[in-house]
């Protein structure tokens, strides 16, 4: 739970946002599990690798919807 709240921390500064609206965002896409469940890879990674994931993640659901 540490990472995952490090992880959304810094993905929100990274955004230019907050850790509220990333949660809120992620929520509404159905990624927030997925990204918690990818601690292992994440924390063993750079952070930016996590956020180019994270952000392709998110492209992809957007054009689902």
């Amino acid at each position: 739970m540490e990472f995952f709240i490090y992880l959304i921390e810094n993905y929100a500064k990274y955004k230019g946002t907050s850790a509220d609206n990333v949660l809120r965002e992620w929520d509404s896409l159905g990624i927030t599990s997925f990204i918690y469940d990818m601690y292992q890879r994440y924390s063993t990674e750079r952070i930016e690798n996590a956020f180019d994931d994270i952000d392709r993640l998110s492209h992809e659901r957007h054009i689902k919807e």
